[in-house]
């Protein structure tokens, strides 16, 4: 944020080899956020064991229009085997994350649904 205190929201990430895509729209507080300061963590959780994740420090090197939502489409199918629900995204874009820090736990806990 502006005073410097982190902003957080749940994204999907999607990957190109080492690096991490995530998309956003340009008038996203993410977006502005990104623009004034490229540093970037994320805290990826595995869906079928909470307690297996990545927490990943890194930095937005490339900012990839995607107004047709092929990226988000790709991510999209990866979390729910569908198409990104929106149609034309204009003033969409998708962040390209180069992770710097990269730290894996588990904890050994026994995931079960209520």
């Amino acid at each position: 944020m502006r005073d410097g205190s982190p902003q957080v929201a749940p994204v999907w990430v999607g990957r190109e080899g080492d690096l991490l895509l995530v998309g956003t729209g340009e008038g996203t507080l993410k977006a502005k956020n990104t623009r004034r300061d490229e540093q970037i963590g994320l805290s990826v959780i595995d869906q079928q064991n909470p307690y297996r994740e990545a927490q990943i420090r890194g930095e937005v090197i490339e900012r990839r229009p995607d107004q047709c939502l092929e990226i988000m489409d790709a991510i999209a199918h990866k979390y729910t085997g569908k198409p990104f629900p929106w149609g034309v995204g204009e003033g969409h874009v998708v962040l390209v994350v180069r992770a710097d820090k990269v730290r894996y736990s588990e904890l050994l806990f026994e995931h079960t649904r209520p």
